[in-house]
């Protein structure tokens, strides 16, 4: 048997880091409120010996599909290694910084504790919410600056590994769907980008491709824009402010779409309208790309888990989200071809609109 190659070991060993700051945070942190706030304790379910080793072997069973789709060039390798670090670094006492308020929100259960200066009528009720209890909810610079970090710490280090999952069946869908063999000549759209993460992970792998990103928050745009604008060998990514229920877009302009970690905060009716919408502005055979929580019909055996992510953080629409039957919102919005498949926490759908 061929031994890993030292770039695979350091990859391993960066994944393997990674996990442990992620679950020695979340461990100190819980201890600490236990000792300070202890009502903020939310109830949950203990996770079992066996449940925790089928959670690695899944965490396991993912890093081992980003290698190898590194491997096999779908996308350069040095993006498994793309980690803000010295940034991070400097911004993660600002995390400890921001608890006893985030413990406090948990307490009171106030969970639509937003800046005082946004314009609430800019947005549907339901985005105004501290989701993830988080400061400001998605409203601030200083949500946006610690939110990539936030999410890391969350999946104990998988997060980016679970967004490259978009990027294979985006590459298939432009392939399968259009006759040009030049990505320069395609044109895709990020949904709910945040702070640009996704398009970061697409822009590595299809540097010539055309990106625009969408978002309701400013501050979020602002981020990404920073984020993603600043090389100067790269061509600008457009970025617009606007509700995935009404995008601000033409009909048929887009030949894909992807779209990452947006539907669990959306109520049921809302997710509705966002894939109509996507059908709307995709071109005939576009490909839309979906990556969102595994649901519990795909993956009952984390079903624990599930109910205790909306136990712990604050998702008001993740438990109807894990029982909502994505495959049929998207015929039911006019796509065919649609497949999915789980990669640990992540679910991820492709769907084509029909020519």
């Amino acid at each position: 048997m061929a031994q890993p190659s030292l770039t695979r070991i350091a990859y391993q060993t960066l994944q393997q880091g990674k996990g442990l700051v992620g679950l020695a945070h979340k461990g100190i942190s819980t201890k600490l409120m236990e000792l300070l706030i202890p009502e903020a304790i939310p109830e949950t379910s203990p996770i079992t010996t066996d449940l925790l080793l089928e959670l690695r072997d899944s965490a396991k069973s993912l890093e081992e599909i980003d290698w190898l789709e590194a491997e096999r060039g779908l996308y350069p390798k040095n993006l498994l290694f793309d980690v803000p670090w010295i940034e991070w670094f400097f911004k993660y006492p600002l995390v400890w910084l921001d608890m006893p308020s985030t413990w406090k929100r948990r307490k009171k259960k106030h969970f639509q504790d937003l800046p005082k200066t946004i314009n609430k009528e800019n947005y549907p009720d339901y985005y105004l919410q501290n989701f993830h209890h988080q400061t400001d909810g998605y409203l601030s610079d200083h949500s946006a600056e610690l939110y990539d970090m936030q999410v890391e710490i969350l999946f104990n280090g998988t997060a980016d590994a679970m967004r490259r999952r978009v990027i294979s069946p985006l590459k298939e869908g432009l392939e399968l769907g259009f006759s040009s063999n030049n990505f320069a000549n395609y044109k895709v759209l990020d949904i709910a980008t945040g702070t640009g993460r996704t398009l970061k992970q697409i822009r590595s792998a299809i540097p010539e491709i055309e990106l625009v990103g969408l978002d309701l928050s400013t501050s979020y745009l602002k981020q990404a824009s920073k984020y993603l604008n600043n090389y100067q060998k790269s061509e600008l990514v457009q970025l617009v402010k606007g509700n995935a229920e009404r995008m601000p877009l033409l009909d048929n302009s887009f030949h894909a779409i992807t779209c990452v970690f947006l539907f669990h905060e959306l109520p049921s009716k809302a997710r509705q309208n966002v894939l109509k919408e996507c059908f709307r502005v995709l071109k005939p055979n576009g490909s839309l790309i979906l990556a969102d929580s595994i649901q519990i019909n795909d993956s009952p055996q984390f079903t624990q888990v599930m109910e205790n992510f909306y136990r712990i953080f604050h998702e008001p629409y993740y438990r109807n989200y894990i029982k909502d039957d994505i495959n049929l919102r998207l015929t039911d919005s006019g796509f065919v071809s649609i497949k999915a498949n789980s990669f640990f926490m992540t679910r991820i759908w492709s769907a084509t609109k029909p020519s």
